[in-house]
């Protein structure tokens, strides 16, 4: 499989008229400040929204966001499964504003910190309690090597479990995410 097309912050802005922009980030990532005009469609989900990707890809071209570029690089991987064509936002939303362009952030909401921090402190924190807890009871170093192996384990397949499981938590769901997603996948398929 090749890799998806990658446009620059730059690149994209030049453009951004022409695309359809999917952000594939979690619910509160996406309500803390997006790519202006982007859809929330949040990776997990993306399986559900293939119908109707595929039919605004039939209209023109997707753009896919996410915060940094790796959740974005996986959807388009997905994507062109299905055989639908879609570039990614080198960097992401986190290149997007360095790059001084403005995301759109909804009044009121609130700020959440992206995925790839939120598994950082989850598993730093965990080794680290594994590690202490080590000290009293041995048998605790396990946690730590769990966690170690679960990140080796993401490294290699490009997947992350943690988020997954993070991305459940209601800090980073929307207030009606089934709601907002059936909302998208309608506005794609018009």
């Amino acid at each position: 499989m090749t890799s998806p097309a990658s446009l620059s912050p730059a690149q994209a802005a030049a453009r951004l008229e022409e695309f359809t922009v999917v952000d594939v980030r979690a619910p509160g990532e996406y309500a803390a400040g997006h790519v202006p005009g982007a859809l929330n469609i949040p990776l997990d989900k993306l399986p559900d929204a293939l119908p109707a990707l595929k039919s605004a890809s039939a209209r023109g071209s997707l753009l896919v966001v996410c915060a940094s570029g790796v959740r974005s690089t996986r959807a388009c991987e997905i994507l062109a499964g299905a055989d639908i064509q879609a570039a990614t936002l080198t960097g992401g939303t986190s290149a997007w504003e360095g790059d001084g362009r403005g995301l759109d952030r909804p009044e009121g909401a609130r700020a959440v910190w992206p995925m790839e921090r939120q598994v950082r402190f989850a598993a730093g924190s965990l080794v680290v309690a594994g590690l202490v807890a080590g000290i009293r009871f041995p048998a605790a170093r396990w946690l730590s090597a769990g966690i170690g192996s679960g990140l080796v384990f993401s490294a290699v397949t490009n997947t992350c479990g943690m988020a997954s499981a993070l991305s459940k938590l209601p800090y980073n769901r929307a207030d009606r995410s089934g709601a907002d997603l059936d909302a998208t996948l309608e506005a794609l398929q018009r």
